[in-house]
């Protein structure tokens, strides 16, 4: 059954799966927008199983646009460390119900963005640091965290994948199988806290197809903006994240 929205409410949830797509293969950072609007018209932790499914969705098609760009040895060096971070995050829902977990994740990110942005005055301070194992999996968790407890990693990988320098294409193609294999894990999770049903699927079977339009226009978005401008814009809708993050 589908929730009783007004035409202003369709017309959010519209725009927040659009963002959806737009944010799956184009610009990373604005993926807060559609976890904002969610959350708006389905408070609590609803709006994380309502989102979860979109995110899916979007994430197989950015696969299917980019699967030749993925760098699985990123992959691969973050993702044990999110399992771990998922079935912390599960546990935390679970047990601490109520809880504001935005302004930690908000404090996480911003330190996160600070970090890159002295970088990118002295290259050669840290270098080796995002190369590194440690800084890997701590990333990994803190993903896998965040992503289970408010669908917030997009910002902590895009730090991520912006400090070992990245071209874009494979950003996103990278960013793409990472979250796929999260969020497909998350589905037994979220199910179990009863986040998921058959309504709120139905919900997303609406929205689905706005979400292929969103990759669609991300796509083309991201076939004419130069690097610099993906790096700095990544950046900046990061810190902006990490700030509505503390406000909440």
């Amino acid at each position: 059954m589908l929730p009783e929205f007004t035409l202003f409410q369709w017309t959010l949830a519209i725009l927040a799966a659009l963002g959806v797509g737009v944010s799956k293969s184009g610009l990373p950072g604005i993926g807060l927008f559609h976890v904002v609007v969610m959350a708006h018209l389905f408070p609590g932790l609803a709006s994380t199983g309502i989102v979860l499914p979109l995110l899916i969705a979007g994430d197989i098609g950015a696969v299917l646009l980019f699967r030749r760009d993925a760098r699985w040895d990123y992959v691969f060096r973050t993702l044990p460390p999110a399992l771990l971070g998922v079935a912390a995050g599960w546990w935390l829902m679970g047990h601490l119900r109520g809880a504001r977990f935005g302004p930690w994740i908000g404090g996480i990110v911003l330190g996160l963005a600070g970090l890159q942005f002295i970088r990118y005055r002295r290259p050669d301070l840290w270098q080796h640091v995002p190369h590194s194992r440690l800084f890997a999996w701590a990333i990994g968790l803190v993903a896998g965290v965040t992503t289970m407890l408010a669908n917030a990693a997009g910002p902590v990988m895009a730090i991520y994948l912006l400090a070992v320098s990245l071209p874009k294409d494979q950003f996103v193609g990278t960013a793409a199988w990472f979250f796929l294999l999260i969020n497909l894990l998350k589905v037994p999770f979220s199910a179990a806290l009863g986040l998921i049903t058959p309504s709120t699927l139905a919900f997303n079977a609406v929205l689905i197809p706005v979400v292929a339009l969103g990759l669609w226009l991300g796509k083309r978005f991201l076939m004419h903006l130069p690097q610099r401008w993906f790096d700095q814009l990544v950046l900046v809708f990061a810190v902006v994240a990490a700030i509505k993050l503390l406000l909440s």
